[in-house]
């Protein structure tokens, strides 16, 4: 009997999950749908959000992170931003996305003060969360790969980011269909923060996108 109530249990766990993931994915889906544009129709914004990706240890950005980091600059360039907004891992001493994407765009000239790093963006969600509450951004341009950005415009619209989104896509990478497998299971995570009104990992005090993006240096890079 215990046998039985346990198998059926498990069964309708399943089946709630599995229910749960498909309306996930098919809700995010078709959000993210909406706002998409190559750089040169990418209307007005305050900033571009590019979000972080892997970085080797020789400090090297990975070509995922590489063409978000060209994609961002070539709308800083066409003046569809004022400002880039660098999110990404830096929560050990000994691994650090940020400045080495900070670093990537001063060598193609895009002006210090125009770019701000935000040292905490441990997630996506993390990152639209700061974005909104520590940079007190309003209108962004999220910069990321297509299979990544329709979870990205999603949660933004969801906090209340007015955000428009540019695929970063430049060339095949490596491993493509793990990224999507988990990407899948990443959009169901994504739809039980945004419904609990999760916190991110970390806060801190406010530092506005209007502002002086040299107040977010914590090296001498």
């Amino acid at each position: 009997m215990f046998y039985k109530k346990a198998v059926r249990f498990l069964l309708a766990l399943f089946t709630l999950i599995t229910a749960f993931t498909l309306y996930s994915n098919f809700t995010i889906h078709k959000s993210g749908k909406e706002g998409v544009y190559i750089p040169g129709d990418a209307p007005q914004a305050e900033t571009a959000i590019v979000l972080g990706a892997r970085v080797y240890e020789n400090g090297t950005l990975s070509q995922v992170l590489a063409d978000r980091m060209e994609t961002g600059i070539e709308l800083y360039r066409a003046g569809k931003v004022k400002k880039l907004l660098l999110t990404g891992d830096h929560g050990q001493t000994n691994y650090d996305e940020v400045n080495h994407m900070r670093t990537y765009a001063l060598e193609r000239g895009v002006p210090e003060e125009d770019i701000f790093m935000d040292h905490a963006g441990f997630s996506t969600y993390d990152s639209m969360y700061r974005a909104r509450d520590v940079f007190r951004v309003k209108t962004a341009v999220i910069v990321t790969q297509e299979f990544h950005l329709p979870r990205a415009l999603y949660i933004a619209r969801k906090i209340g980011l007015e955000a428009s989104g540019v695929p970063a896509d430049k060339r095949t990478y490596a491993g493509e269909n793990y990224l999507q497998f988990r990407e899948f299971l990443a959009r169901t995570k994504a739809v039980a923060q945004v419904a609990l009104h999760m916190k991110p990992r970390y806060l801190g005090p406010e530092i506005p996108i209007a502002g002086d993006g040299r107040a977010t240096k914590d090296t001498k890079i």
